[in-house]
């Protein structure tokens, strides 16, 4: 295994070597219930270790390169701090260890987007968001803990201890603002501990997250080479967290690759990612919820590789939304959540943990809430109207705005939408027999369409992806 490698060649062992542990276990960790639980390490070889938690104690015998495993059975939910020994040559003892849900969050900058920076922003405009600007100076909740991965030390032995974190101080003001707020929501919620894992670089491109072996298993990338340096983060970022039992996957990512105008390359780079995921934890379900990019001004950016313009963006939300055709995966819209379209960081960090977090409970932890706003399904088009049918629908009789419509000849105009019999019924008095429908399909969208507060994904009913991608 490439990681076990390194880290041996990190830290050669001697007849008397140490017990080492890897970075993310630690004190202060949460740890998922209800799942074998690995506890690994490094020592001598053919030392016996012995592992001692919650009433459970596991031994066993180091291999000849000096690598153990140990496997606790599964653990019941505990709020209250508990120490786990570890024993051999050495004795290490971690602290204030509780059990209860874990999450990997991943990307590029919106997903590391700190904490800090909350203090900063100018106020934003949509007031029923809220403002948690002094949140870090509130936050003093020791259920949530939270765990940055740092690219230089985390495929290095730790002989601290101390990698995970209460979430407050300097490690909250650190941490990803969209990780924390899913994790707050999530621990009022529920009412138990959760650790948020984050591992995220600021411009990175979805194919440095990928171990480079994992390409060659999607027969779309068999015959063509993979740019963005594919694998690039994997092995130090990724791959050391593989074998540490979580519940699922965040992912905030896509606004490099959309700058180069990636269409189902990047539907199937996304597709390549969660299935490695799911591999890499030896999970094939794993929950994977991730976010449309916010609306950008992509159209106003000079590129010298690729012409981008109005439908640079939509045509990448629309590439987004096949994952949504994959297992235990949900999407979170954002098309309200940037004040300027020249902002390519915008604030609302605390709104996508929010609506992260909603599609959690839903879809994970099975609670009887509203958790997306209307997702596309189908549509006919009968006597000059357009009949479209939706998940996730919330019937009333309110004018909605953002739809477009176009007969043959392929020329949209604004169209007049309301929902009728389960269905959002849509039309213009200019196209007497449409054929195709539009919503919100622009990088600057202002549609107002809804389900209890959480906008639709925009959608277009030509939607030539729902052929062309493959997801088996």
């Amino acid at each position: 295994m490439t990681i076990v490698i390194i880290l041996l060649s990190l830290c050669p062992f001697s007849a008397n070597a140490k017990i080492l542990l890897p970075q993310i276990l630690s004190s202060n960790m949460v740890l998922q219930r209800d799942k074998p639980i690995n506890i690994w390490g490094f020592a001598s070889p053919d030392e016996k270790v012995e592992v001692a938690f919650a009433g459970q104690k596991k031994q066993t015998i180091t291999d000849k390169d000096g690598n153990w495993l140990v496997v606790l059975a599964p653990l019941k939910t505990s709020s209250k701090p508990q120490t786990m020994s570890i024993n051999g040559s050495n004795k290490i003892e971690l602290t204030n260890i509780l059990v209860g849900e874990v999450w990997v969050c991943s990307g590029q900058s919106n997903m590391e987007y700190a904490m800090r920076k909350l203090a900063k922003i100018p106020k934003p405009k949509n007031e029923n968001l809220g403002f948690p600007s002094d949140e870090v100076a509130k936050a003093h909740n020791n259920q949530i803990r939270i765990f940055l991965v740092n690219r230089k030390t985390l495929i290095k032995p730790d002989s601290i201890h101390k990698s995970w974190s209460v979430a407050q101080d300097s490690a909250l003001r650190a941490f990803s603002a969209v990780g924390y707020f899913f994790a707050k929501e999530i621990q009022q919620k529920l009412g138990i501990p959760v650790g948020m894992i984050s591992s995220a670089i600021p411009g990175s491109a979805i194919e440095p997250w990928i171990s480079e072996n994992a390409f060659a298993e999607e027969d779309y990338f068999k015959n063509q080479k993979v740019g963005n340096d594919p694998g690039k983060f994997y092995p130090t970022m990724i791959e050391p967290l593989t074998q540490f039992k979580i519940r699922g996957f965040l992912w905030y990512q896509g606004e490099t690759n959309c700058f180069l105008n990636e269409k189902i390359s990047y539907a199937y780079k996304m597709k390549v990612l969660i299935n490695s995921w799911r591999k890499a934890w030896k999970e094939k379900d794993l929950p994977f919820y991730y976010v449309q990019i916010t609306p950008f001004d992509y159209s106003k950016q000079k590129s010298d590789k690729v012409v981008l313009t109005a439908e640079t963006e939509p045509t990448f939300w629309e590439a987004q939304q096949q994952l949504l055709r994959l297992p235990n995966t949900g999407m979170i819209s954002t098309s309200d959540l940037n004040d300027n379209g020249g902002d390519l960081h915008p604030t609302y960090k605390w709104e996508v943990g929010r609506r992260l977090s909603l599609l959690a409970l839903a879809k994970t932890y099975n609670k009887d809430i509203p958790f997306s706003g209307p997702i596309y399904q189908s549509a006919s088009f009968k006597k000059g109207k357009a009949l479209l049918h939706f998940t996730y629908l919330e019937l009333n009789n309110k004018p909605i705005l953002g739809f477009a419509i176009a007969g043959k000849d392929g020329k949209f105009v604004n169209a007049e939408a309301i929902v009728k019999d389960d269905k959002v019924v849509v039309s213009s008095n200019e196209i007497a027999e449409p054929t195709v429908v539009r919503y919100n399909w622009t990088e600057n969208p202002t549609g107002n369409f809804n389900c209890y507060g959480l906008p639709a994904l925009p959608f277009r009913t030509d939607n030539p992806l729902i052929k062309s991608f493959k997801t088996n």
